[in-house]
């Protein structure tokens, strides 16, 4: 698998930073207000990275890996930071993944044909795609994540997971992840997480998805 989707890299200095937004704060209205998205990735999305970093400083020589190097195997991160990495590291990688994915309702597009072709073999139909990623993004106990893998097989795989836990660490890659936690809805939704998530359909970016999809089946053949 690819382990590095998303380019989360630290700088010379040993850091991680945010990764930059393909879009304004407001362009993801109505289905995500200008408020939700500024707070979500300037305060919730920032705190992982910082909380990440205090972790990585006892340990800076973790820092030349990306946060998927990272994350692809815990079992090699220092006990003492092992914990933080998974829930901060995980943080900031599933949300590097949620933002890349956004986009305005004018770019959002449609899948490639290759993508399509392996939803519809899939899963029937684009369709009963959407209808089953919606029903295990909604049924989410709690605070997660509704995602489509790709599999070490090359097959596609929704899933979901809890906190800020990722499938790259039981080794598939995500390319297109809803992102569950209440702060990512609940200014504009509230509790009604079933419109939040039949509504963000509509702002996928179809075409990072797309990429991310062909990356993934490319590395499985190297």
């Amino acid at each position: 698998m690819s382990t590095a989707t998303f380019n989360n890299v630290a700088n010379e200095k040993g850091e991680y930073s945010l990764p930059t937004l393909g879009f304004s704060y407001d362009a993801l209205e109505p289905v995500i207000d200008t408020q939700t998205v500024e707070i979500h990735y300037s305060k919730h999305h920032q705190t992982y990275v910082n909380n990440l970093n205090a972790a990585i400083a006892k340990h800076p020589e973790l820092a030349k890996q990306s946060i998927e190097e990272l994350l692809v195997d815990l079992n090699k991160v220092p006990d003492d930071i092992r914990t933080a990495v998974r829930n901060h590291g995980g943080g900031h990688a599933n949300h590097s993944l949620y933002w890349s994915v956004l986009t305005s309702k004018e770019k959002s597009g449609s899948p490639s044909k290759d993508l399509l072709t392996a939803i519809e073999k899939q899963y029937v139909s684009f369709d009963g795609f959407k209808d089953q990623l919606s029903k295990l993004s909604i049924g989410t106990f709690g605070s997660g994540w509704g995602w489509l893998t790709v599999k070490p097989n090359g097959e596609l795989c929704l899933e979901s997971t809890s906190n800020q836990d990722s499938p790259i660490s039981k080794g598939n890659t995500p390319i297109l992840v809803i992102d569950v936690w209440e702060h990512a809805y609940y200014l504009k939704y509230q509790n009604k997480r079933p419109d939040y998530v039949q509504a963000i359909f509509s702002i996928i970016n179809w075409e990072n998805v797309s990429l991310r999809y062909d990356q993934a089946i490319k590395s499985l053949k190297n």
